[in-house]
């Protein structure tokens, strides 16, 4: 058997994202920005698009930027609040130890710069506590980013109450919703979101589309120069077939998305259930608040890595962690802010689930990673070591 359970990393294009993409890449060729008819044909499907984003997450058209990618997204809206409150004197942005590397990263480069940023803990369930959120807000505090679904451990956020919160101190809120949008209800008004990054690619849209939504009441300069694009803040002709892809994949997903969710969620639990039996496991993040397709376990005494090339030899496709960072040999910076060990959080496996998976492949799923387990632990002179301070609990009796 053949299990994809890797969607948090990228989802498999769906009939409907693939179906609006082809007719535009053989039809829709003109230029939105030309008068003619081949480029105002593209123009009304474009604008068609915007409203059909902004529709899914309660927001207006003219409030949707679209961006080659979520990590675009991130990296537009946490400069231009930042550049927006050195204007104003304020150069102090929070954010938390959890968030995805386009934001962590894109910090980085501001404290360079001379912004100071504190990184607010998230404990062992991986939540922003409020009121840790509320004594870490200043007067010089320009900006607040905290993401709405953990990629690597699946925890949500208290958005709608850190949007609160950031309404009330009058400091501008972003929230990497990656992987939030087209899973999981999504309302900008509701949750108080000054700004939002989405990426097409994880709710079964191609690959190199994203966008941005900023509150009509942000003034946003421009981004990339080079055209009147994008209302003038972001140059370079749009990837019309890509944008349509994704606009219809976004709206099929928030179509179904009580009925895709109550099934994800059947799924995970019974993941879940199954992998907690494994003797020395652990399910990572907040059990309550969590996602519905993401599952993240570790287990003593082996290395993800060689788990993954196990279930891979099994035809189950899996990770330990964000995919952004597959290349590293460090244990994932999210697990390590939960507080745990190295030698704990290198035996990380990461299984994420969408509508496109069944039953089944959860039994199969659970069929074999207990097996994979078991085997790399018998070769595995950590865990050798571990059984001199307790008892085998494979052995019988």
């Amino acid at each position: 058997m053949f299990v994809y359970a890797d969607n948090a990393a990228t989802t498999a294009m769906s009939k409907t994202a693939a179906d609006a993409m082809l007719p535009a890449l053989r039809e829709l060729y003109g230029n939105p920005s030309s008068l003619h008819q081949k480029g105002r044909e593209a123009n009304y499907a474009l604008m068609d698009a915007r409203e059909a984003v902004a529709k899914c997450l309660n927001a207006e058209p003219r409030e949707i930027y679209f961006t080659g990618c979520g990590t675009e997204a991130d990296n537009w809206a946490i400069t231009e609040a930042a550049r927006m409150g050195a204007e104003k004197g304020k150069k102090h942005i929070i954010s938390d130890a959890i968030e995805h590397h386009a934001v962590l990263h894109t910090l980085k480069r501001l404290e360079k710069q001379g912004f100071e940023v504190t990184y607010l803990p998230v404990h062992e369930d991986g939540l922003v506590r409020l009121d840790e959120l509320k004594a870490a807000i200043r007067e010089d505090t320009c900006l607040v980013t905290v993401m709405y679904v953990n990629n690597e451990i699946g925890t949500i956020q208290p958005i709608r109450e850190i949007g609160a919160v950031c309404r009330e101190k009058g400091v501008l809120f972003h929230t990497d919703a990656v992987q939030a949008v087209g899973h999981i209800p999504v309302d900008v008004i509701a949750d108080n979101i000054d700004m939002l990054s989405l990426s097409g690619h994880k709710f079964h849209a191609p690959k190199g589309v994203g966008a941005l939504y900023c509150k009509k009441s942000i003034k946003l300069k421009n981004f990339i120069e080079g055209g009147a694009q994008e209302r003038g803040k972001r140059g370079g002709t749009e990837a019309i077939p890509a944008i349509l892809s994704m606009a219809a994949a976004l709206k099929e997903s928030c179509e179904n998305l009580e009925e895709n969710m109550a099934k994800i969620t059947a799924m995970r639990d019974k993941l879940i259930a199954g992998l907690s039996k494994i003797p020395n496991s652990r399910c990572n993040g907040d059990p309550e608040h969590k996602a519905p397709g993401v599952v993240s376990f570790c287990f003593e005494g082996i290395e993800g890595e060689s788990l993954l090339l196990r279930l891979d030899l099994a035809g189950i496709c899996a990770s330990s962690g964000s995919a952004c960072t597959s290349g590293s040999l460090d244990p994932s910076h999210v697990l390590l802010a939960l507080g745990m060990p190295h030698e704990i959080a290198h035996g990380s496996l990461r299984l994420s689930l969408c509508e496109y998976n069944t039953m089944e492949e959860v039994d199969y799923i659970l069929q074999q990673v207990p097996e994979v387990v078991k085997t790399l632990r018998q070769m595995s002179p950590v865990w050798m070591h571990m059984l001199e301070k307790m008892p085998d609990p494979y052995k019988e009796g």
